[in-house]
């Protein structure tokens, strides 16, 4: 339920209205909004005595929910959300630009792509330390010494650091060195993953699974939510589909059909929802064209020799011009993009 706040309410009368259901054994959780403050009750709804809120001083009106998604939905909170993180802004006009390697592999191939993102205007560096893999002798990782690199290119770039976590028991080790903590299409429905993500300061960036409805997905961020982050980035990254031409298909209806449900801004990945560098430009323009809030792809000094996704990897200079194309398109929907805002 929502428990929409009279323009001259109180702060007790706010604090009256937490307390009667926190009372009611719901969660209760304050939404700022651009009018009035509105008060979501949490949890089962049947509960008996929840319509008498409506007659408590301050309240206006209490409506239901009626998305199975609560704290996403736009119902609760009709404006746009914006996340920030370091040099990363990701909504509010602003679209974030995240790049960098699949994998960190050593101190040169970061520090070097690095520069380069930083250069061409990436708001922020992405690079996996934790590499969960198909395949058991893939490799999987530089494991905490990647996360140390991450945070001397930080050091040296500026860039804010979005990079993967794989267990809820790595989530505090995670957070020492990484501004954002991206949850991987594996574990979408990971849910003490999400649960442990949740109770984390650091923005959280979660990806689609490859088999997942809108629904489930949103559902997924609904548990981040819940635990108190309110700082979540939704992530389209391909489905699963009978197509073969592309690893993944890269469905960009999700992005004004996420924005008619939930105020959470949304990133589009084209790297892994086509599998093949040279269709990742195309679809990077397009994303933006269709509303999306920020992007993130992969980037490598030397994507043959990359030891994971070389062949969705672009090189520096690929990077450099499709950030010159997105930018004009960014510019004609009255956007900005990367780190020119």
């Amino acid at each position: 339920m929502i428990v929409v706040m009279k323009r001259n309410a109180s702060a007790e009368d706010i604090d009256h209205i937490v307390k009667n259901i926190e009372e009611l054994g719901l969660k209760a959780v304050t939404i700022q909004g651009t009018e009035r403050i509105v008060v979501a009750a949490v949890g089962e709804e049947r509960v008996a005595g929840i319509n008498s809120l409506e007659s408590s001083p301050g309240v206006d009106e209490v409506l239901p929910i009626l998305a199975p998604y609560k704290l996403a939905s736009l119902e609760l909170k009709p404006e746009p959300s914006t996340v920030h993180a370091g040099s990363l802004t990701v909504g509010n006009g602003q679209i974030g630009v995240i790049a960098g390697p699949c994998s960190v592999e050593s101190e040169d191939q970061l520090m070097e792509t690095a520069h380069a993102v930083k250069k061409s205007g990436a708001s922020a560096l992405r690079g996996g330390a934790f590499k969960p893999r198909t395949s058991p002798y893939s490799f999987q990782g530089l494991k905490e010494e990647g996360l140390k690199l991450l945070a001397e290119a930080r050091e040296q770039t500026g860039l804010a650091i979005v990079t993967e976590v794989v267990s809820p028991d790595d989530v505090e080790l995670v957070a020492e060195y990484a501004d954002v903590m991206q949850i991987g299409a594996r574990n979408m429905q990971n849910y003490r993953l999400l649960e442990a993500v949740g109770r984390c300061p650091r923005p959280a960036l979660l990806k689609r699974g490859p088999s997942a409805t809108v629904d489930e997905w949103l559902l997924a961020a609904e548990y981040i939510l819940d635990g108190g982050n309110e700082n979540v980035m939704l992530c389209e990254r391909g489905i699963r589909t009978y197509e073969a031409h592309t690893r993944f298909t890269l469905p960009l209806a999700s992005v004004p059909y996420v924005k008619a449900k939930t105020h959470l801004p949304i990133v589009i990945d084209p790297s892994h929802g086509t599998g093949h560098t040279y269709m990742v430009p195309a679809l990077a323009r397009a994303a933006i064209a269709a509303g999306a809030d920020g992007l993130i792809v992969e980037v490598h000094r030397n994507p043959d020799k990359a030891l994971s996704d070389g062949y969705q990897s672009m090189t520096h200079e690929q990077f450099e011009e499709m950030m010159g194309k997105c930018r004009r398109i960014a510019g004609a929907v009255d956007r900005s993009l990367g780190s020119e805002g």
